[in-house]
């Protein structure tokens, strides 16, 4: 696909990873819808990805909401032509915390549902109707969801780990449905990139991950930006998941 021109939404896209794809696209001519909570935050992010660009404030748990976002995406831009899940949430914790025969702590299940509705359900609900505007537009498209090397598993995160491995299921699931509209589906599922997490992390707790990392480094956000275009620039990129970690394993 050739960027240029081409409207993409991109969820989680106030900062971050979502920023660096969108300026990554724009940079080649195309056009982003940035979507996030805060619309001050997203406005700006917006402003950062040139004029043409514009941010939309909404809840991706809400299905009544997603399904109103694209629809006003389409009203505004009249296409849409892909779409990056790339919106997530983290709330860590262990399944059960025991000490002396007693229960210390578990995993609440309002941190296992919380994770669950922003990196699973918004997923579902942002590719559901991602691709029924890029149907109705008519002009085929992408969608790339965003997962993790903890789609394998990850000690203190069952709950991010079970929906990373669910969006990379996802991505086989409806490249084979959505052939038949000219959509493909791919992913990425990062290691440890630099972002405003890793940056207050402790130095000592940051060096114990790069020496982790066969690469020796942690990731760069324009990496998985310049990996998400490789996907978007490449049409024989479907149903698979790209894995950009290093070489790190938990």
């Amino acid at each position: 696909m050739n960027v240029e021109g081409k409207v993409f939404v991109i969820t989680g896209g106030a900062r971050g990873l979502g920023l660096a794809i969108a300026q990554a696209i724009t940079s080649k001519g195309g056009v982003c819808a940035l979507v996030d909570l805060d619309q001050a935050a997203v406005d700006a992010a917006a402003s950062a990805c040139g004029t043409k660009s514009k941010g939309y404030a909404c809840n991706i748990t809400q299905e009544t909401k997603v399904e109103a976002l694209f629809e006003q995406v389409l009203t505004d831009f009249g296409r849409v032509d892909g779409l990056v899940n790339n919106a997530g949430l983290l709330r860590d914790g262990m399944l059960i915390k025991f000490k002396d025969g007693e229960v210390q702590g578990k995993m609440s299940l309002s941190q296992w549902q919380s994770v669950i509705d922003v990196n699973l359900t918004g997923t579902f609900l942002c590719g559901r109707e991602g691709a029924i505007a890029m149907a109705k537009a008519g002009n085929g498209g992408v969608i790339i969801n965003i997962s993790s090397i903890a789609k394998a598993g990850n000690i203190g995160q069952s709950n991010y780990a079970a929906t990373k491995a669910g969006v990379a299921a996802l991505v086989t699931t409806w490249a084979g449905e959505l052939k038949r509209f000219g959509i493909r589906a791919a992913g990425i599922a990062p290691g440890v990139i630099c972002t405003d997490m890793t940056d207050s992390m402790r130095p000592e707790a940051l060096e114990r991950i790069e020496k982790a990392i066969p690469a020796g480094r942690l990731g760069e956000r324009n990496e998985l930006a310049n990996t998400a275009m490789f996907i978007i620039e490449n049409d024989y990129i479907n149903g698979r998941l790209i894995e950009l970690d290093g070489g790190l394993r938990f």
